[in-house]
């Protein structure tokens, strides 16, 4: 069944994405695009959010981090 769904989402993004680069393709360079980009896509994706959510994550850090000086010399270094 996953395969199944694989192909019919596979071709439903090679159609669309060569759509609208303005190609040409039979159905199975249309599938194999979509599900090639798929892949390619869903790689890019991760580790995109992989380094961001890393990056998100020491911002996060800092602004704790200050936020819990602030604290401090407002409410305990009178």
């Amino acid at each position: 069944m996953g395969f199944i769904l694989l192909i019919i989402v596979g071709a439903a993004a090679g159609f669309i994405a060569t759509r609208m680069m303005k190609i040409e393709a039979n159905i199975f360079v249309t599938i194999a695009i979509g599900i090639l980009g798929a892949l390619l896509g869903g790689l890019v994706l991760r580790v995109l959010g992989s380094l961001l959510g890393m990056a998100f994550g020491f911002v996060g850090a800092i602004a704790g981090a200050a936020l819990l000086i602030w604290l401090w010399q407002t409410y305990y270094r009178k």
